[in-house]
């Protein structure tokens, strides 16, 4: 009984603030593109293997990416990689590097 008090008593705090649960949301292209950067160089400029993403646009980005994503364009791990974004995701990413081109 002791217990369920202090629990009672938090969730009525929180309901009384509007403090409601945390949730998830979509990080920004930005930060999704860290993620790119690791095999594509400082701001997807390669100056290696990787081919270059600095300068696509947005739209050919986001198909390639789903393309990946989808197994309808064959890679070694972009299908491993892109299998965890969504569309939303992807396309935050591909217009965020889309506008890094211009």
């Amino acid at each position: 009984m002791k217990l369920r008090i202090p629990i009672v008593a938090g969730v009525l705090l929180a309901s009384a603030f509007g403090i409601g649960p945390a949730t998830a949301e979509m990080a920004p292209g930005a930060v999704l593109a860290n993620t790119c950067y690791s095999c594509h160089g400082t701001e997807g400029k390669s100056l290696g293997a990787m081919p270059t993403i600095h300068g696509k646009p947005a739209e050919y980005l986001s198909t390639t990416l789903k393309a990946f994503r989808d197994g309808q364009r064959p890679s070694t791990v972009m299908q491993r990689i892109t299998k965890g974004f969504n569309d939303a995701e992807i396309d935050a990413l591909a217009a965020y590097l889309g506008q890094k081109s211009k």
